[in-house]
């Protein structure tokens, strides 16, 4: 992962110029807790400005970097990272606690994110997870390993938004997604099981075909809807 950042570094600066204001590494990939396997790299990109000059440059560089299993670098302008703390918190609550700047300033350093609408957005996310969850799944249902497949893949996301979650209800809000499942198990009656259970396949303590994916969904599910609950009861 070191060279792959040094990599994009080298290309971002060489495309970029004295137009590139800052590369941040943030998530997991910063935190300590990434997998190969199933975490993603994320990178913000902080430009002095975003035109279509920059989006024809960032093609290439995107491209390589998808090539690499990454999504490609988030892309904001110096004046966007100062002024939509309030449509993303989520993002930017993730990107200030966890981050590492592989390059230029530490642009997140300053900022004060604004949380009129960090419930709703923890909502929406969740319930836009739920809902994809489960039209993925109904199409998945004949196929124990792709239904399988489905729910590792999706047991980090939740994790991260059962912590901000736990975060908008007051509650200790850790990053590792053990504790962040023992949290939401004590102050919001989860069942930890389901989820600590594809914890282990993720982590190589336990075997895929070890898991019987159907009746593992529908606890599963409802540990979701328990949270998105819990949500919807905060103060609005």
């Amino acid at each position: 992962m070191e060279r792959q950042l040094s990599q994009l570094v080298e290309r971002l600066r060489n495309a970029y110029q004295d137009r590139l204001v800052s590369v941040i590494l943030y998530g997991s990939g910063a935190g300590g807790d990434h997998h190969r396997r199933f975490s993603d790299v994320n990178v913000l990109c902080v430009l002095r400005q975003i035109t279509p000059r920059e989006l024809a440059e960032s093609g290439p560089i995107s491209r390589w970097w998808r090539e690499q299993g990454n999504p490609a670098p988030l892309l904001l302008s110096a004046e966007e990272v100062r002024n939509s703390t309030d449509c993303f918190p989520i993002e930017f609550h993730d990107i200030h606690e966890r981050r590492r700047v592989l390059y230029g300033e530490d642009v997140v350093d300053a900022i004060e994110i604004d949380d009129c609408f960090y419930r709703a957005e923890v909502e929406h996310e969740l319930r836009a997870k739920l809902l994809r969850l489960r039209q993925k799944a109904a199409g998945v249902l004949a196929d124990k390993e792709l239904l399988r497949g489905l729910l590792l893949e999706s047991v980090s996301t939740f994790c991260v938004l059962f912590r901000h979650a736990l975060r908008l209800a007051g509650h200790e809000a850790p990053f590792g997604k053990r504790e962040v499942i023992r949290q939401a198990q004590e102050k919001f009656g989860l069942d930890p099981s389901p989820f600590e259970r594809l914890l282990e396949v993720r982590e190589g303590q336990r075997k895929p075909r070890e898991l019987d994916p159907e009746p593992l969904l529908e606890e599963y599910l409802k540990g979701v809807e328990l949270v998105v609950a819990a949500v919807d009861r905060l103060n609005k």
